[in-house]
Parts: C-alpha cells; sequence; structure tokens
C-alpha cells in the first residue's frame, strides 16, 4: 500500500523590507527541496524590495500600513484577516517589524526568525544591525540565530531551533550580518519542513522535536 503524502505546508510570509529570506524560501520551494505552498506575501511597506520577489513568483501579495490603523490589535486582526481568507497554516514572519498581536486561533501557528541566540540581543527595538552591534559591543564570542513560536512580545516566544555563528574578531556589524544570515537560510527552512513532517509539539513554553 502507498503511504499518503503530506500535502505542502501552506504558509503566509510577512515581510518589511529586502526578502532576502522570502527569497530563499521561494527558491528552495521552486526547487523541491522544502514543502511548502507560499499562499500570501504580506508587507508592511509598499515600498519593501521582498515584493517584487513574490509578484515574479506569482505569489498573491498584500500591504498592511501600521499608521492605516488605530491600534496594534486592529492592526493584527487585519493582517490575520487575510492570513485566513488565504487559509494558511502557518504565518512565518520574515524580517517583520511590526508587532501584531497573535488571535487565539493562530497559536501556536506563527513562527519567526531572530538574529541573534535569544534570549541574548533581543527585544523591542533589537532588529537588524542594532543586533550585531550589540554583539560586538558586548564583546560576545558566539551569536546565532533563533527560530520560535510569536506571542504578544518581542522575541519572547517559545524557542524551536537555535543554531550558532562564531563572532571573529576583526568583525564589523556588517561582516557579522553576512554570517549570520547564511546561517538563518539553513535553520529557517529546516524548522518548516519539521512543521510540514508535523514532528514538532509544544507544550507550554517546551518545543518537543519527534525524530520518527
Amino acid at each position: 500500500m502507498t503511504e499518503n503524502k503530506r500535502q505542502p505546508l501552506r504558509i503566509a510570509v510577512l515581510i518589511s523590507g529586502g526578502g532576502r529570506t522570502l527569497k530563499n524560501l521561494i527558491a528552495l520551494a521552486a526547487e523541491g527541496k522544502l514543502p511548502v505552498d507560499i499562499r500570501l506575501v504580506i508587507s508592511s511597506s509598499a515600498k519593501a524590495g521582498g515584493l517584487e520577489h513574490a509578484r515574479e513568483a506569482e505569489i498573491p501579495t498584500a500591504v498592511f500600513a501600521r499608521r492605516a490603523y488605530a491600534s496594534d490589535q486592529d492592526y493584527g486582526a487585519a493582517v490575520f484577516a487575510a492570513c485566513r481568507t488565504a487559509e494558511v497554516d502557518y504565518v512565518v514572519l520574515a524580517g517583520f517589524l511590526k508587532l501584531i498581536p497573535v488571535p487565539t486561533d493562530f497559536e501556536g501557528r506563527v513562527v519567526n526568525i531572530h538574529p541573534s541566540l535569544i534570549p541574548s540581543f533581543c527585544g523591542h527595538g533589537m532588529y537588524g544591525h542594532h543586533v550585531h552591534q550589540a554583539v560586538l559591543d558586548y564583546g560576545a564570542k558566539i551569536t546565532g540565530c533563533t527560530v520560535h513560536f510569536v506571542d504578544n512580545e518581542y522575541d519572547a516566544g517559545p524557542i524551536i531551533w537555535q543554531q550558532p555563528a562564531p563572532v571573529f574578531e576583526d568583525d564589523t556589524a556588517d561582516s557579522l550580518a553576512e554570517r549570520v544570515f547564511e546561517v538563518e537560510l539553513e535553520a529557517y527552512p529546516h524548522v518548516l519542513r519539521l512543521l510540514a513532517a508535523g514532528k514538532l509539539r509544544l507544550e507550554g513554553r517546551k518545543v518537543t522535536i519527534r525524530t520518527r
């Protein structure tokens, strides 16, 4: 008897800038190396370069500018309404810089990647080069990236996966950012494959990975 093959994980990808992570996910999916169906790309800015990656791949896009909404709750409600309409299984934050309160029906279904080893160098205002400069200023010898479930605080949700990267004596924020990003290109697809295979279980703050 032939085993039923799992359907691709249906996702919405949320961006705010150039969309390098999105581009990687699109390429891996097109090559058959990542079992995802990107149903929707949402940006917080109409000027985000990542929107062009989505358009080239013929993925539907939507723009939700924070200033158009009275509160974080209203903003999040609009974003998640679009995700419901797209019938996604998970929401994948990929450089999305706005706070979106997670509604009950999406709890445990929103993931993010952060360019440090949480709980170090994270929280409100800690994104992009701010993170890498903070790592250098502190004198840390190891950094990396963290993939985590999203709750209603910045970078505070349960950790799924962490992958390290070295910090060198002659690093700048730019050189460190590039090294960490290379690690991110491996870590995020790895977690999405685990989700697609149904191998992650979330209980409270603990995430367990099934080996079979």
